[in-house]
């Protein structure tokens, strides 16, 4: 279970040793993974994992932004979409390194195994959290709805519900227990920096879990934008109304980044706490207080993402 597919990382911001003043206004951010985190900067990903011999793993690589190569994707509407995208996959990878380097030898899977299992994870999540409502209130508001509007709006509140009972069942578990401490970790680990904290297990575990960058407040954003977006499709087929869903998908996304950006950047603003809050509250699911090895692990990672910057600003 990662922290969610946020559209950037996730939380905190500051400037690394060495580095230049334009670096300052970038939000660093990471992603929980199978025992371990992955941590990112504007530049640079870096993951560390817990081996089974203890060892921490750590291998950092490229971001590889578009929008450095086409600026038109760094414009607001644009960009939401293409962070998303890159968050993705590099989450994917991240997770894979993971599962990789967490498991005994004999237990690893190949690489076409591994790709599988991601490729079902996303069927799996678009036909419960897209398809499944769609086909539900599409015969519903055939049958005995009133209306398309009432249907649209409760296809949205209930997608809202499947993903709160998704996350608190899936919390139950003691494998997703353990990623959900190492998103705490992560996000401990990010505050401690942005406050200029020293990067040790005791200093960083004095900081919150809470973080109003984090991927779940993203998710819970599209789902709620879900519900004021579809109320105005109408009431279309069943295969456009699923096909409908789809392709909006992008352009909530979009406006969710925005949204999230806004929060981070007046985090004092009573109006971004207030439409913030919820996500926050939901983070209490999704994060868990880790314990001083775990904090470590994304400790490690996070020191990777700034050596790359130092050697790259040094060299």
């Amino acid at each position: 279970m990662a922290s969610g597919p946020a559209p950037e990382p996730e939380a905190g911001r500051g400037p690394a040793m060495g580095e230049d003043p334009a670096r300052k206004e970038h939000f660093y951010g990471g992603q929980a993974l199978i025992e371990g985190v992955m941590m990112r900067g504007r530049d640079y990903w870096a993951v560390a994992v817990r081996r089974p011999d203890e060892e921490i793993h750590i291998e950092s690589h490229d971001v590889g932004s578009l929008a450095k190569k086409y600026p038109l994707l760094a414009k607001p509407g644009l960009r939401g979409v293409v962070a998303l995208g890159q968050a993705l996959s590099i989450g994917f990878r991240a997770l894979g390194i993971s599962a990789h380097q967490a498991a005994p030898e004999e237990e690893r899977l190949t690489k076409g195994q591994m790709t599988l299992s991601m490729v079902l994870a996303v069927i799996v999540f678009i036909g419960l959290f897209i398809v499944l409502p769609a086909v539900g209130f599409g015969f519903a508001e055939r049958s005995f709805l009133p209306s398309g509007l009432i249907a649209n709006v409760l296809e949205g509140i209930v997608r809202v519900l499947i993903f709160l009972g998704y996350l608190f069942l899936i919390g139950r578990m003691k494998e997703v227990r353990r990623v959900f401490q190492y998103h705490g970790a992560e996000h401990k680990t990010i505050a401690a920096f942005e406050h200029g904290a020293p990067l040790a297990p005791p200093e960083v575990d004095r900081f919150s879990t809470l973080h109003v960058r984090c991927g779940t407040n993203f998710l819970l954003i599209i789902m709620v934008l879900t519900i004021l977006v579809f109320a105005l499709f109408g009431s279309p087929g069943l295969i456009w109304r699923v096909m409908s869903r789809v392709i909006a998908i992008p352009i909530i996304a979009a406006v969710a980044y925005e949204a999230l950006r806004l929060g981070a950047r007046y985090p004092g603003s009573l109006v971004m706490r207030v439409l913030m809050a919820p996500g926050l509250w939901l983070q209490k699911i999704t994060t868990k207080p880790p314990a001083p090895d775990q904090i470590e692990v994304a400790i490690a990672s996070f020191n990777e993402v700034l050596r790359r910057e130092r050697a790259a600003a040094t060299g």
